[in-house]
């Protein structure tokens, strides 16, 4: 019987050319947006293979950026994230699945906001595995996802006169990745 060993490659966020971002309704109606300045993360494969990937993202949540530093203030405070008490969220891959719909994946992972750890479903677009024109390699994904942030225990929020609340309780999750190949690992 034939054995072979996988080769495990490294990925690297090109921050330049990725953001991770989310966005939530202000007022029942216009969209809130805003993205992390700050994250890591380690991602793994065999070989090109992103059906094997494992993926561990750090994020800083002081790092949270609305355009609008008083939101951004408020937003680190206690009735949101909370920072000087966690200064980071994380995200844990746990299997990655393809779909009906080719290119497209459904990743699903334990996301831990203010020490509270709940598994969940994101979906991804692959834009395939490309050499840039300097020859490296590069995987492109565009990553979304839906989350409730009261089972995170950000429940802050303010009842309008009309009816309704000032914030939804869903965040959408979008994220722009460019990864590129470890150079170490060939």
């Amino acid at each position: 019987m034939e054995t072979t060993t996988a080769t495990l490659t490294k990925w690297i966020i090109d921050p330049m050319h990725s953001q991770i971002g989310f966005k939530v309704k202000h007022l029942m109606f216009t969209n809130v947006r805003g993205i992390f300045d700050e994250y890591d993360a380690n991602i793994h494969t065999v070989g090109n293979d992103f059906t094997t990937v494992r993926i561990n993202v750090r994020i800083n949540t002081a790092s949270i950026n609305t355009s609008d530093e008083r939101r951004d203030e408020h937003l680190r405070s206690a009735d949101f994230f909370d920072v000087e008490n966690f200064s980071e969220m994380t995200f844990t891959s746990t299997s990655y699945e393809k779909t009906k719909k080719n290119g497209n994946y459904s990743l699903f992972g334990d996301l831990t906001i203010k020490g509270i750890t709940k598994r969940i479903r994101l979906e991804m677009e692959s834009g395939g595995i490309i050499k840039d024109p300097w020859g490296n390699e590069k995987a492109v994904f565009n990553i979304t996802g839906r989350i409730s942030r009261r089972d995170w225990g950000l429940n802050w929020n303010a009842a309008l006169e009309a009816g309704g609340v000032l914030v939804s309780e869903d965040v959408w999750i979008n994220c722009e990745v460019q990864l590129t190949r470890d150079t170490e690992t060939k």
